[in-house]
C-alpha cells in the first residue's frame, strides 16, 4: 500500500474501443435516447392533461415514466460523450454523484413496481372500494414513502462508497459509475459495502417481490371466477404490461447486482447494463401504451386538438 498512489479520478472503459463501431453506436444510442425522451415525456403530458387518465394507475405510470427519464439521462449522455473521447476520465466526486442518483432511480423503480401491483390487486379484487382505498392522498403518500426509502438506500451505499480508497486499477469496466463495478477496483476492504448491498438489496427485492407475488395470487384467483365473456382478457390486458416490465427489470438487475465476481469484466455484463439503463426506459412506455386503449385514445384526442383536420 505504501508504494501505491491514491487515485483522484477514474476512467470508464466505455462500450467499445473499436473506431469503426463508435459512430454507429453513437447514432444508435442517440436515436434511442431521443425516442426515450419523447415517449416518456409524452406519457407524462397525456396523464397530466387528459382528465380520463386522472386515476391511480396512471398516476403511478407517470411517476415510472419520470424515473425512466432520470435513469436514461444519468447514463446515456455520458455514454455518447465518451464514444467520441479517447480519455474517458471521471472524477471521484462525479462518479459518486452518479452512483447516488442512479441507485435512487433504480430503487424507486423497484418499489414503484410493487406499489403498481398492489394498485392492480385493489382495482381487480376490490373494485367497489377501489377509489376509496386508493385515494389521492394515499397515492401521494405511497410515492412519498417510495422516495424516502429509496433516498435512504442510496445514501447508505453512496456514503460507504465515498469512504473507499482507490489505488490499484483506475478503469471501471462499464460505461457509467455503477456500484458493483466500482467496488471491484477499490483497494479498501469492501466487506461492509458488499454486506450492505446484499442486506439492503436483498430486503428491498424480497419485500417488493413478495408484495407483487401475493397481489397476483389474489388477482389470478379473482380472474378464474370471472364468467363474463371477454372479462378475463380485459383484466389480463391491464396486468400483462406490468408483469412484462417486472420480468425484464428484475432479470437484468439480478444478473448485474447479485454476481459480485470477475464475470463482471466480461462484455456480457455491459450488454445487461445497456439493457436496463438504456433499452428498458424506452420499452416501458411502449409496453404500457401500445395495448392500452386509454393511452391510445388520449393520444388520438390530443392529436385532434393540435391538428383538427386530421380527425
Amino acid at each position: 500500500m505504501g508504494n501505491q498512489t491514491i487515485l483522484k479520478e477514474l476512467f470508464l472503459s466505455g462500450l467499445s474501443d473499436l473506431p469503426a463501431l463508435q459512430l454507429p453506436l453513437f447514432l444508435t444510442f442517440l436515436l434511442i435516447y431521443l425516442l426515450t425522451l419523447i415517449w416518456n415525456f409524452l406519457i407524462i403530458v397525456l396523464i397530466v392533461t387528459d382528465s380520463h387518465l386522472h386515476v391511480p394507475m396512471y398516476f403511478f405510470l407517470g411517476n415510472l415514466a419520470g424515473l425512466d427519464l432520470g435513469c436514461s439521462s444519468l447514463t446515456i449522455p455520458r455514454m455518447l460523450f465518451d464514444l467520441h473521447s479517447r480519455k474517458r476520465r471521471i472524477t471521484l466526486p462525479a462518479c459518486t454523484t452518479q452512483v447516488f442518483f442512479f441507485t435512487f432511480c433504480a430503487t424507486s423503480e423497484v418499489f414503484l413496481l410493487a406499489v403498481m401491483s398492489y394498485d392492480r390487486y385493489t382495482a381487480i379484487c376490490q373494485p367497489l372500494h377501489y377509489m376509496q382505498i386508493m385515494r389521492w392522498e394515499v397515492c401521494v403518500q405511497l410515492v412519498s414513502i417510495v422516495c424516502c426509502l429509496s433516498l435512504t438506500n442510496s445514501l447508505v451505499h453512496t456514503l460507504n462508497t465515498f469512504h473507499l480508497t482507490f489505488c490499484g486499477s483506475d478503469i471501471i469496466e462499464s460505461f457509467f459509475c455503477d456500484l458493483p463495478q466500482l467496488l471491484q477496483i477499490s483497494c479498501s476492504d469492501i466487506y461492509i459495502n458488499v454486506l450492505l448491498l446484499f442486506i439492503f438489496g436483498g430486503s428491498i427485492t424480497i419485500v417488493s417481490l413478495a408484495l407483487t407475488f401475493l397481489s397476483y395470487v389474489y388477482i389470478f384467483k379473482t380472474v378464474l371466477k370471472i364468467k363474463v365473456k371477454g372479462g378475463r382478457s380485459k383484466v389480463f390486458s391491464t396486468c400483462t404490461p406490468h408483469l412484462t416490465v417486472m420480468c425484464i427489470f428484475y432479470g437484468s438487475v439480478f444478473f448485474n447486482y447479485f454476481q459480485l465476481n470477475e464475470s463482471h469484466r466480461f462484455a456480457g455484463n455491459k450488454v445487461v447494463s445497456v439493457f436496463y439503463t438504456v433499452i428498458l426506459p424506452l420499452l416501458n412506455p411502449l409496453i404500457y401504451s401500445l395495448r392500452n386503449q386509454d393511452i391510445r385514445k388520449a393520444f388520438q384526442d390530443g392529436l385532434k386538438k393540435i391538428l383538427p383536420n386530421t380527425a
